[in-house]
């Protein structure tokens, strides 16, 4: 089915791939692994430059796959979920962005050799951000970066602070 509608628009592409999938049944309490399948279509056309939360969007969304409904109603659903994933998406590049904002203001006052501001940009470019590979991507000790996020203090964005502030964030 990928490959018979490799010409479609990318949104098209990926919502048939989707209805193919919940047709097939492989894995019917498993909707969201079609939907990586459909994020990854539509990572690969270009749309996106990363995978999209499309099974967040079809947490959020009011679509349950039956088993029953027609093809219509499925691309529908699907609709939904990429409306719901976008507002999920767009809602996280907002947060980044205040976050960028706050975190840049702290290192104007930092020192010409500084290494905080590449560890700001550091955490808004990655996924995930071990203290390991902080410290070796900035040519700094592990101990330098936790005093980097201390320096950052009220900065820092809710997801870094308190006892869950590595894990959260994706700093392990």
């Amino acid at each position: 089915m990928v490959k018979r509608t490799s010409s479609w628009p990318a949104i098209a592409a990926a919502a048939v791939a989707w209805n193919a999938w919940l047709d097939l049944n492989l894995y019917t309490r498993l909707p969201w692994l079609g939907l990586i399948m459909a994020a990854a279509i539509l990572r690969a056309r270009g749309l996106t430059s990363h995978l999209l939360p499309l099974a967040a969007g079809f947490k959020q969304s009011k679509f349950r796959p039956q088993g029953r409904e027609g093809a219509q109603a499925k691309l529908e659903g699907f609709c939904q979920v990429l409306e719901e994933a976008l507002s999920l998406a767009h809602k996280d590049l907002d947060r980044l962005v205040l976050a960028r904002e706050l975190m840049s203001r702290v290192t104007k006052e930092c020192r010409s050799n500084s290494k905080l501001p590449g560890l700001v940009e550091l955490f808004l470019s990655r996924p995930l951000v071990t203290g390991p590979l902080a410290a070796k991507l900035l040519k700094v000790t592990p101990k330098a970066v936790d005093l980097m996020l201390t320096q950052l203090g009220g900065a820092l964005p809710r997801e870094l602070t308190g006892r869950t502030r590595y894990r959260a964030w994706g700093i392990v």
